[in-house]
Formats: structure tokens, C-alpha cells, sequence
């Protein structure tokens, strides 16, 4: 099969837009106010709302996956192919990183940084396989109801962002790409292959329950 630019573009300019938002709302949140409560509900809208016009605007391009995790499970539903899963896994991680380094050039920084902000520990690791887990069991619950999936997985996040107590990243690409990030929003690399794992665990294992689970009886 001849990859498509179109969508593999699509996901890289999507995920782009969501890290830059993350971290760009966060720098901004952060630098307004002193009270992390306050920066932290900032972050929360900026990424909510980036969420909701990103999926509506480009799902009918690429499926607005913007996410391994959620490709992963395409490929396992067999709504991707393994040459375009691959496509898009690369195009995820490279639009990360250029959305990190767009959001700290708007606000003068380095275009990457080392990040500092420790999250280990089994409470982190539950809370991103309890994030993911959610964020894939909303997708699949939307698409079996034909509800809005966009509004869905941006109230979810939302909601994700002050249940967990790893402020819900449930994204391998963006949470590596938060590495290189030194702000309010960053993750240090030695912690980014825990919470990787934990996110993929979680992504399985609502793929694999939420079709029994939403299964409709026979006539």
C-alpha cells in the first residue's frame, strides 16, 4: 500500500499543535499566576479546547490520533495498516518535538531543554495506565454510541487532568516529547519509559474490555 502524506502530515501537524499548546499554556499559566491550582486549571482549558478543534477539524484526514496508543489500537482493530501505523508512530514523535521547540521560541527560550520535574512511582505509573485506559474506552464508547468523539475525549482529558495524579499525559509521543521541556509542564527522560508502559498497558486493556463490554445483544 502507497502511504498517503495527507493524513501522515496531518498527525504530525496535529500532535505539534497539541504539545505546543500544552506546554505553551502551561509556560503562560505558570508565569501569570503563582498558585499551581490556577495554572495548573489554565493548562487544563488550553488543552481541552486545542483537543476538541484539533480532533473535529482533522479527523476527517488522518482519524486525529495524535497519539501511539490510539494507533496502536487502530492497527489491533485492523483500521491501520502496519506501513501506516509506522508512518504515523514517526510522525507523532516528530511533531512533538517540533512542538516543544515552537512553543519555547514564542516565549524565548531554547528551542529544547533538559527536563527537571520528577513523576515516578507506583501511584504515577497507575494513574497514567488509569489515564490512558480512559482516554481509549472514551474513544471506543463514542464511536460505538455515534456520539461526538472531539467533545468526549476533550472533556475526558479535562476531568483526567485533576483526577490522576499524573495530571493525565496518556501519550507516549507527547510525553517523551515533554523530556525536552525544563517548564511547568515537563517530565525528566529517566521517567518517560515507565510511563510509556504504564500508558500502553492501559490502552490494551480497554481495548480488549470495552468491545465485550459494549458488545450489543443478538436479536
Amino acid at each position: 500500500m502507497t502511504l498517503r502524506l495527507r493524513p501522515i502530515l496531518a498527525e504530525a501537524l496535529g500532535t505539534a499543535a497539541l504539545t505546543a499548546t500544552v506546554i505553551g499554556s502551561g509556560i503562560m499559566a505558570d508565569t501569570l499566576s503563582p498558585d499551581d491550582g490556577v495554572a495548573l486549571l489554565g493548562n487544563t482549558l488550553a488543552t481541552a479546547a486545542m483537543l476538541y478543534l484539533l480532533i473535529t477539524t482533522l479527523g476527517p484526514v488522518s482519524g486525529a490520533q495524535f497519539n501511539p496508543v490510539v494507533s496502536l489500537v487502530c492497527l489491533l482493530r485492523h483500521h491501520l495498516t502496519l506501513p501506516l501505523f509506522g508512518a504515523y508512530l514517526l510522525a507523532q514523535i516528530a511533531g512533538g518535538l517540533s512542538g516543544v521547540a515552537l512553543a519555547h521560541a514564542m516565549f524565548d527560550l531554547p528551542l529544547w531543554q533538559h527536563g527537571l520535574t520528577p513523576r515516578h512511582g507506583p501511584g504515577q505509573w497507575l494513574s497514567e495506565g488509569v489515564a490512558s485506559f480512559g482516554l481509549i474506552a472514551t474513544i471506543l464508547a463514542g464511536q460505538s454510541t455515534r456520539g461526538n468523539t472531539a467533545a468526549l475525549v476533550a472533556a475526558y482529558i479535562a476531568a483526567a487532568y485533576w483526577f490522576t495524579a499524573s495530571t493525565s499525559f496518556a501519550n507516549p509521543a507527547v510525553t517523551l516529547a515533554r523530556a525536552f521541556t525544563g517548564t511547568f509542564s515537563g517530565i525528566r527522560l529517566a521517567d518517560t519509559p515507565a510511563f510509556a508502559l504504564a500508558q500502553i498497558a492501559g490502552a490494551l486493556l480497554a481495548a480488549f474490555l470495552l468491545p465485550w463490554l459494549l458488545e450489543r445483544p443478538r436479536q
